[in-house]
């Protein structure tokens, strides 16, 4: 049995079940007159959720969690699907471990899917990432049942390699007809001041509206926008229009780092949901 430590406890969130529990409560707390919770009802997909420290991007990423907690859908598996900030891996990669571990538990790997899904195994990929890492700690403390998870980095960030992960996930699971979750890992525009950061965002969010993935890439490089998890944002909106022709998109929460410490130059946070 191969495990994956927490080798992001202690760093971008707390490094004890206790402190991680406060501070995701303490968020909770600030945030929950303003959490939608009539969402809850509707058939969600999955969503873009930040992954910068909880002191920065839990105070949007608490609104998508809460949400999910609060739905009757019971998720078998939930992809964690983020971007590489280490370089390491295949150009798209699943995690190789049988477990991940942290403060709060250990998840186990759904390893019916890689048997299935057409995608390299990595030993080196998620090894030191945190944007995928950041995300199981919430579920684990939200969601009251018992769920697996796929984590899939993708490293070369481009409309095929996100096209071909949604389709992987599309075909597997007509295989395996669990109930699935898809989560894509995703801060917005980075160390900008808040009115650039913005206008750049907006950007991206058009083409995320208009469920456009091949013109939010162009958009991308074209301006040069820093959001970071463009490839998972892509994946999610094509495994999205795959399962319905309904799909619908709500920005949950929207903020920047400035807002917990001032500064002219700010990482932006936005959590949105996919549903129909």
């Amino acid at each position: 049995m191969k495990i994956r430590k927490a080798y992001n406890a202690g760093k971008f969130y707390p490094g004890t079940k206790t402190e991680i529990i406060d501070l995701i409560d303490f968020i909770y707390d600030k945030e929950k007159k303003n959490i939608n919770y009539s969402l809850s009802g509707q058939n969600i997909i999955g969503g873009i959720v930040p992954h910068a420290g909880y002191n920065f991007s839990g105070y949007q990423a608490i609104h998508f969690f809460e949400i999910i907690k609060n739905s009757k859908q019971k998720f078998d598996t939930i992809f964690i699907i983020n971007p590489s900030h280490t370089g390491y891996g295949d150009e798209v990669s699943l995690d190789d471990n049988d477990y991940w571990e942290n403060p709060l538990g250990m998840v186990e790997t759904d390893k019916d899917f890689y048997k299935i899904m057409n995608i390299p195994v990595s030993e080196t990929a998620n090894k030191y990432e945190h944007s995928g890492e950041l995300m199981l700690p919430f579920l684990q403390y939200k969601l009251s049942y018992d769920f697996k998870i796929v984590p899939i980095t993708i490293r070369m960030q481009n409309f095929d390699n996100a096209n071909k992960v949604a389709k992987e996930i599309y075909t597997a699971n007509k295989s395996l007809n669990k109930n699935i979750l898809l989560i894509a890992s995703s801060d917005f525009s980075h160390y900008l001041a808040p009115e650039i950061g913005k206008y750049f965002d907006n950007m991206v969010l058009n083409e995320i509206n208009n469920l456009n993935s091949k013109k939010l890439f162009k958009t991308v490089i074209r301006e040069n926008i820093s959001v970071c998890g463009y490839g998972p944002i892509m994946t999610l909106i094509e495994y999205s229009k795959l399962i319905t022709k309904n799909v619908k998109i709500k920005i949950l929460k929207r903020g920047h780092s400035g807002e917990v410490m001032q500064s002219r130059k700010v990482v932006d946070y936005i959590s949105i949901l996919f549903y129909h």
